[in-house]
């Protein structure tokens, strides 16, 4: 019988207030590895000061003491009262999680486009800082509070300007506590780069770093943007000269657009090549985002369209070539730089966009611009096409040669695989779909040049305690093996993985309890019957939303649909609304009960486009394959029952809800 470790009762619940939630755990708000990230969220404050069009200069000084000061000669944070907490402004900027003056979108906001739209920002600067001081100089006044370990230290202290005293602006300077970081070193490259990308962004705007203990001081200010940045970036790296000149063009969306909202847009500089590795680089509201995201994948679909269409006008496309965006972004470098009103990051630390509409966004904009200059410069663009089909006969020949290795002895496909048409294995993927009818959307929503779709009946059978020559008995395992082209083998086994037929392997199932069974089944199936399949990472979880958000217009905002995967995201997306100042009440929630409710563009968009979905990759994690098997014993095992029950009762407190 199990014996309880400690009791669970109701003061085991712990309430984290404040900061703490980010001290206990920092690693969920920022990059750990230094302290850059935290500075650089007091950075991307001035740089807003600046795009909100009141800052033009901003200094950042590595003091020889270990702090760093950011100053911008912006507005000035408030530092009156706040209405209904009644406290400084700026106190509760820097000791309060979600508070800011970028959630305001309504018109007239404090700012219309921002980078920091968590609302964490610089209240995670003074989480992990041992010493935090502010400067305001606003109103005709010096107003001046200091915290400590996150808490106010010295309270918002004002007095009067006097000659020689600024008029407006903010000083922010953080001694970082080494303790939340693995170097306390800040990486010098790394914030030259950001700073200088700032100027680039912000034509104009001066930008200087001054390091007192070295005794230097470097500037920017770039009167050309992005265009002088990426011909440096070029003559820097790739070192040759562009096939053709650079493509640059800007777009933002007029008032009264149906689909997007005043102010939203992109500017872009690309560059062709033909040799050297591309220079990209893009930016979302002024924060880089080095992972990239729904605004690059725009960009490229945008170039795509142009180029393809550009080909087949002018009959340049040989026969049995089939070009692809891969083709046009395989030797592009390019510069962008996007506003987008409400941003969705990945994470706290804001390395990739997810908001779905930025592909449409960026990808309508940079279309339309680059079709009309190919055909306003049809030499520049033969040239061009010459690039990218050449591109696409590389990919062409590269995936006949691994056809021609996996083309012996492959089975009789099942009937009810809808395959599809690329040979490339890297490429294709494979959907395995949890009932007919959410099969049939799978159908018409897929990509069929490299998405296949494999409708499975009913729950999958238990394979844990199955042995390996029974398993073709069930027809659902026989349709899944012959469908991957891969036979059945074991943790200790060398399997030949040449008839691979997709190199993602997608499980796609309700986003209910049942769907999760499902997952668990086949997850039981790869690990014990085809873990080398798990081992070289083709296995994959799709997560489909369980609800969607209707949100009424309002102010600059158009009609809104937004999607949520569970019950931890409605409510976090439905206090956004609240603290965007949406009307409680007009937003309208729909509860998808299964994948067959969604039609095939709902389930393309949210599930499908791999620009646009979330798919979870399936590793063995820390604890490794020996203990994730004795793991799978317990779980899944027939003569198990009463081990699990013991597990429950013992570890079923430690279970956390991710929101």
């Amino acid at each position: 019988m199990a014996t309880r470790s400690s009791d669970y009762s109701e003061a085991s619940i712990r309430v984290l207030k404040g900061l703490e939630p980010v001290r206990q755990r920092p690693g969920m708000y920022t990059r750990t590895e230094n302290p850059l990230h935290i500075v650089q969220e007091v950075i991307d404050n001035a740089a807003d000061e600046a795009l909100a069009g009141s800052c033009r200069e901003i200094v950042l000084t590595l003091h020889a003491d270990g702090s760093i000061s950011v100053d911008d000669d912006g507005r000035g944070i408030p530092v009156g009262a706040h209405p209904e907490e009644k406290v400084p402004v700026v106190e509760i900027v820097f000791t309060r999680l979600h508070a800011g003056g970028k959630f305001d979108k309504a018109g007239g906001g404090a700012y219309s486009f921002s980078g920091g739209l968590h609302g964490v920002g610089v209240s995670v600067t003074n989480a992990l800082s041992k010493r935090l001081e502010v400067t305001v100089w606003r109103d005709g006044g010096v107003h001046e509070i200091a915290f400590a370990g996150g808490e106010v230290a010295q309270p918002l202290a004002s007095r009067q300007a006097v000659r020689g005293d600024r008029r407006s602006g903010t000083r922010v300077r953080c001694w970082p506590d080494p303790k939340y970081f693995d170097s306390a070193a800040i990486p010098q490259a790394e914030l030259v780069q950001l700073l200088r990308s700032k100027a680039v962004l912000l034509p104009g705007v001066k930008v200087t770093l001054v390091e007192e203990k070295a005794g230097r001081q470097q500037t920017w200010q770039y009167a050309e943007g992005l265009r002088g940045y990426l011909v440096e970036a070029l003559q820097a790296g790739v070192g040759a000269a562009p096939l053709i000149p650079l493509f640059e063009g800007q777009q933002y969306i007029a008032a009264g657009h149906e689909t997007f909202a005043e102010g939203e847009g992109a500017q872009w500089v690309v560059a062709f090549t033909e040799e050297g590795a591309p220079v990209r680089e893009s930016y979302v509201n002024l924060i880089p985002t080095p992972a990239g995201g729904t605004h690059e994948a725009g960009l490229r679909e945008g170039l795509f369209n142009a180029v393809k269409g550009f080909v087949e006008l002018h009959g340049l496309q040989p026969k049995g070539v089939k070009l692809l965006p891969e083709d046009v972004f395989a030797r592009a470098s390019f510069v962008l730089s996007t506003r987008v009103l409400d941003p969705q990051f990945q994470g706290q630390i804001k390395e990739r966009l997810n908001s779905r509409d930025a592909v449409r966004l960026v990808g309508s904009l940079a279309r339309s611009q680059f079709e009309l200059w190919l055909n306003e410069h049809v030499e520049h663009g033969r040239k061009l096409a010459e690039l990218v089909i050449r591109q696409a006969q590389i990919r062409s020949r590269a995936a006949q040669k691994v056809e021609k290795k996996k083309s012996s002895g492959v089975a009789v496909l099942p009937g009810k695989l809808t395959d599809c048409e690329s040979t490339d294995v890297s490429r294709n993927e494979v959907f395995l779909v949890e009932g007919d009818s959410a099969g049939g959307s799978a159908k018409m929503g897929r990509d069929k040049e490299f998405q296949a779709i494999l409708p499975l009946r009913g729950k999958v059978l238990n394979t844990w305690e199955t042995e390996r020559d029974r398993l073709f008995a069930n027809n659902e395992i026989h349709d899944i093996a012959v469908a991957i082209g891969v036979d059945p083998h074991g943790p200790g086994d060398s399997p030949d993985l040449s008839g691979l037929r997709y190199g993602r392997i997608c499980i796609l199932s309700d986003a209910d309890v049942d769907g999760s069974h499902i997952q668990v089944l086949l997850l039981t199936l790869f690990f014990r019957h085809f873990p080398r399949l798990i081992e070289r990472g083709h296995v994959f979880v799709a997560r489909p939303p369980l609800y969607r958000v209707d949100v009424p217009a309002a102010g600059k905002r158009p009609l809104r649909k937004l999607y949520c995967l569970d019950d931890g995201e409605l409510r976090h997306v439905e206090d956004k609304l609240r603290k965007d100042g949406v009307r409680e009440g007009s937003w309208s929630i729909s509860r998808f009960k299964g994948l067959g409710e969604m039609n095939a563009e709902q389930l393309w968009e949210t599930t499908m486009n791999p620009d646009t979905r979330r798919l979870l990759p399936i590793t063995l994690g820390e604890p490794g394959a020996e203990a994730t098997s004795e793991r799978f014993t317990m779980l899944m095992g027939k003569g198990e029952a009463a081990a699990r029950r013991a597990w429950l009762e013992e570890r079923g407190n430690e279970a956390e809800v991710d929101i």
